[in-house]
Order: C-alpha cells, then structure tokens, then sequence
C-alpha cells in the first residue's frame, strides 16, 4: 500500500488533496501492474508516469487484485493500521480519476510444506506511458527483478571500495542519514521538544533559514584521552 503524488514534495506538503486531484490511475492486463499519470496544469509543465507491479517467481499465484482509490482500501472509519482490504474481501479494482491515489497489488499464493516463492515489488517513474508500461511489464518476471538487485548489490561494493569504506562505515553513515532527516526518531526527546516555544522564524534572527537539516554536534574529551 503506497500513495502516489507525482509532485514536488513542497507541493504536496502545501495542497496534499489538491494535487492529489490531477492523478489518473489505470491498469495493464498484459503485466497485472498499475500505471498513474499526472494531468498538466500548464503547458511546460512535464508530464510524468508511474508504474507499480508484483512479480511471483514461478507464477503459482492465483487472479491478481488491485485497488487506487484510498477510501476503499481503507474502509469507513479504518486506518492504514486496520484497513478493510484485509479482512478477506476482495479489492475493487477501481481506476480512472479517483480522489486520493494509491498503489495496492494482491496476489495469493499457495505454497506446499517446505516450499518456498519469492515475490517482488517493483515501483518506479518514467517520462511516458510508453516508457512506464515497458519497465511494468519488464519487472512482472521476478527473475528480472532479481537480476536488478544483484546488479545493484554489485554496484554498490564497487562504489564503496572506489571511495575507501567499508560495510560498517556505509551502515553508519546510513544511521546517521536516517537521524538527520528525520526518518528515525530514537535520538528525539519529546521532553527537550515540548519546552521549546519557538519555530522556524525564530531562526531568521541569526541568520538561519531552517529549511535544511540542522546538525548540532557535541565533542566531549576525557581526561587522558586522544
């Protein structure tokens, strides 16, 4: 289950239901994958495509189910965390112009004692319909997909042997990403943040705009210590 914008983040974070409202979704019978294109609402603005598709290695799925509108998947008064859709009713398969847009894929498979599948999500942009329906069929073969991560995993020993690091240096580095850009909030202290009365504009003073990730990093040596 995700939502799809097609739009600047800065856009969606000012008029989320608004842009919402110029996505069209439909679906590729030939891949079993869902496409989402943005409406123009200027002429030079770029028109941008989306596709979203489960690949089954093995195909010992059964039908493929789908659903892009966001209140069916949900249910009335459900959440993301209890939607409708999991209670064993089948998805609706709605498309065209719907409200709030998302991406929802079911396949069911039946594996036999001691079996195993292997099932791939595949998500991704593209600048044309052409081009979207091309990648959504390429990856509904979950033996593609698996050849993409191995080319990915490839790329990426070589890129951190090029600039000397190793696999706790990237680990790392990662944690520390997720930290400053807000994804991973256990460094947080909800007291420290309930007590502070200011915003952004309170930057402005000292010359701070507030609209990048502030870093703030202690340095304490010990007494001995190098």
């Amino acid at each position: 289950f995700a939502e799809i914008v097609l739009a600047r983040p800065e856009d969606d974070y000012a008029h989320p239901a608004f842009g919402k409202l110029f996505i069209q979704t439909e679906f590729d019978s030939a891949s079993a994958g869902i496409l989402f294109s943005r409406r123009p609402r200027a002429a030079n603005e770029p028109e941008l495509w989306a596709f979203h598709v489960l690949g089954v290695e093995g195909r010992l799925g059964g039908a493929v189910e789908w659903e892009t509108d966001r209140a069916r998947f949900l249910g009335r008064g459900r959440s993301a965390a209890n939607p409708v859709a999991l209670d064993g009713r089948p998805l609706s398969g709605t498309t065209g112009a719907v409200l709030d847009p998302v991406a929802v894929i079911r396949d069911r498979v039946r594996l036999l004692p001691g079996a195993f599948v292997r099932l791939t999500f595949a998500t991704g942009v593209a600048p044309d319909r052409q081009a979207a329906l091309a990648l959504a069929r390429k990856y509904r073969d979950a033996g593609v997909a698996a050849r993409a991560l191995s080319m990915a995993f490839t790329h990426t020993r070589i890129t951190l042997q090029q600039i000397g690091l190793t696999d706790d240096d990237a680990i790392l580095y990662d944690r520390l990403a997720s930290r400053v850009f807000g994804f991973d909030d256990s460094c947080l202290s909800p007291r420290d943040l309930a007590r502070n009365p200011y915003g952004q504009a309170n930057l402005w003073g000292f010359g701070i705009s507030g609209d990048l990730p502030i870093v703030l990093v202690r340095i304490t040596f010990l007494r001995g210590s190098r």
